[in-house]
């Protein structure tokens, strides 16, 4: 774990807003290396007995480079949040690897653990829920920087101040409020201080837009996209929204029932899909057709989601999926690359011909 040692409170702050920057690697280079990652949970029944098994996560791998956004969309239940508490150890995979700045999460101990986490930080999805309703927002703020040992308290007062006025936030009129008095944006623009008072390299944002209207969701993406160009930083970004993560992320892995189902460059992703369950997703998005002005209707999924506590066996989608063949109940399709920069994980994916349908559709997700 890393102190500041400065004795000046100039010193100090400076040294809290470069944090991570050691630690640091050139852009492209890979920050995050999630390799076969399996999270399950035990559902206790009547008297404590221990029951099923729910797998939340089931063989995840993907990676995460310096300074881009990483979208992971899929379903309500797909296991996006599982995933994302899988990666900063809570609680920890049942098995798998996760390396972040080159060291494996996975085999670190409780301080490894801390000081790792200093340069990975979360924003989520409740603004409310994610504040101590008692404490005002400098002390909000603050608080990492007191738990990671940034002093003197001169220093930590400068660099909040620094820290709201980044998040659009005037310190002399919000700095003395508490969560109660400030509204669900402003709220999440406090937790996003919180997030970045260490620079940290890596920011996982769960739904972090999910309970704001519109306008402000506009106004906190943008606030996101402005601090990766000031701080550098990099973002998994998850949501159930298609047209949201499309518009925030260089590159997007699209989840279903705890496994990644198709990965990469996000224009290129939603303009054909590979994968039959991304080409459903699309489906059920409402737009207009290009070629008629009209508004086309959302073509609802066929099937109910199986149970994640008794997942098909073979492909996961296969009870869904229009093109399912014998093979896909026997055998588990594995994510490989067809493409450069783009992985399936379908015995059967989509060509360019069963795709080109989806190809207009997918363009008027914005």
């Amino acid at each position: 774990m890393t102190k500041a040692t400065g004795k000046t409170a100039a010193e100090t702050t400076a040294k809290a807003a470069t944090g991570a920057a050691g630690s640091r690697r050139a852009a492209g280079e890979r920050l995050l290396e999630v390799r076969g990652v399996v999270q399950e949970f035990a559902v206790r029944g009547p008297g404590g007995v221990k029951g099923a098994v729910v797998h939340a996560v089931s063989d995840v791998s993907f990676d995460l480079r310096t300074g881009e956004t990483l979208g992971i969309v899929g379903e309500t239940g797909s296991g996006k949040s599982t995933l994302a508490r899988s990666v900063i150890q809570a609680p920890r995979p049942k098995s798998g690897e996760v390396r972040f700045l080159g060291d494996d999460l996975m085999r670190q101990g409780r301080r490894g653990l801390i000081a790792a986490r200093r340069h990975m930080q979360m924003v989520y999805q409740d603004p409310f829920g994610s504040l101590n309703p008692r404490w005002r927002v400098t002390q909000l703020v603050e608080e990492p920087l007191i738990g990671y040992g940034v002093k003197p308290p001169a220093g930590r007062r400068e660099r909040v101040g620094e820290l709201l006025d980044l998040v659009g936030l005037d310190p002399s009129v919000y700095g003395g409020r508490r969560p109660h008095e400030l509204s669900g944006g402003q709220c999440q623009r406090v937790a996003i201080a919180r997030a970045i008072a260490l620079n940290p390299a890596l920011v996982i944002c769960d739904e972090p837009v999910a309970s704001l209207d519109v306008l402000i969701q506009a106004q906190v993406l943008n606030l996101f996209e402005r601090l990766r160009a000031e701080l550098g930083l990099s973002y998994l970004f998850i949501s159930h929204d298609m047209a949201l993560v499309k518009q925030v992320s260089d590159r997007v892995a699209v989840m279903h029932l705890g496994q990644i189902a198709e990965i990469g460059p996000s224009e290129e992703l939603y303009r054909r899909p590979l994968h039959p369950y991304t080409s459903a997703l699309l489906n059920s998005i409402p737009g207009l057709d290009p070629s008629t002005g009209r508004v086309r209707r959302p073509a609802p999924m066929s099937g109910e989601p199986p149970s994640p506590i008794e997942p098909p066996s073979g492909c996961r989608f296969r009870t869904r999926c229009p093109f399912a063949r014998e093979r896909c109940a026997a055998e588990a399709p594995r994510l490989r690359e067809l493409e450069p920069d783009r992985q399936v994980a379908c015995h059967f994916p989509l060509d360019a011909a069963d795709a080109s349908g989806e190809r207009s559709r997918a363009a008027s997700v914005t």
